[in-house]
């Protein structure tokens, strides 16, 4: 069975992106937090995305500043496997992207049953959420960022208390730390 992980930013308050949806206060561009996200990219991975997450991730990655900037990360986006889980899109065209429309929970355990790499939800709150109410998760990775926004999108929004359990952490100069948890069974 494949494996599903979170990778998320986080404020320092809980927010994934701010009111608007914003979310560059989490690109820090020092060489320790570069080289990290670069080697994150590397691996092998279905990414997993909802509507909102992939109209940023898809409207940013296949552009010529996005592959002047992260050349390695641009790449790795671009080329991995994607699937986008909407009840709203018609189509998805960044390339390597598969739609979903079916019951998120249901199609999450098929996705899982499938022969492949693990898969990462990057962004997506309401994803996040569902996936975790239906224990379909098995990983955690947060970046918590020094910064307090106030008011924006959380990361959950779920129905019962969900214990985790603390695998590792790292911490940076930049003052990101990056946390990564499981489901505590």
């Amino acid at each position: 069975m494949r494996g599903l992980a979170v990778f998320n930013n986080l404020s320092l308050d809980g927010y994934i992106a701010d009111e608007s949806g914003d979310m560059s206060w989490a690109h820090k561009q020092d060489p320790e937090w570069l080289a990290f996200t670069s080697e994150n990219a590397s691996g092998e991975a279905e990414l997993v995305f909802g509507r909102v997450t992939y109209d940023l991730m898809a409207g940013w990655w296949p552009t010529p500043q996005a592959r002047e900037s992260l050349p390695d990360v641009a790449r790795r986006m671009n080329a991995l496997p994607k699937v986008v889980f909407s009840r709203t899109l018609e189509k998805a065209s960044w390339q390597n992207t598969r739609l979903v429309k079916g019951d998120l929970p249901a199609e999450m355990r098929r996705l899982k049953a499938e022969c492949g790499p693990d898969m990462v939800i990057m962004g997506s709150g309401s994803i996040v959420s569902q996936l975790t109410d239906a224990g379909l998760v098995d990983e955690y990775q947060v970046v918590v960022h020094g910064l307090v926004l106030g008011r924006g999108k959380k990361m959950f929004d779920v129905r019962e208390k969900t214990p985790l359990a603390l695998k590792k952490s790292r911490v940076f100069g930049n003052g990101n730390v990056v946390l990564w948890y499981e489901p505590a069974r």
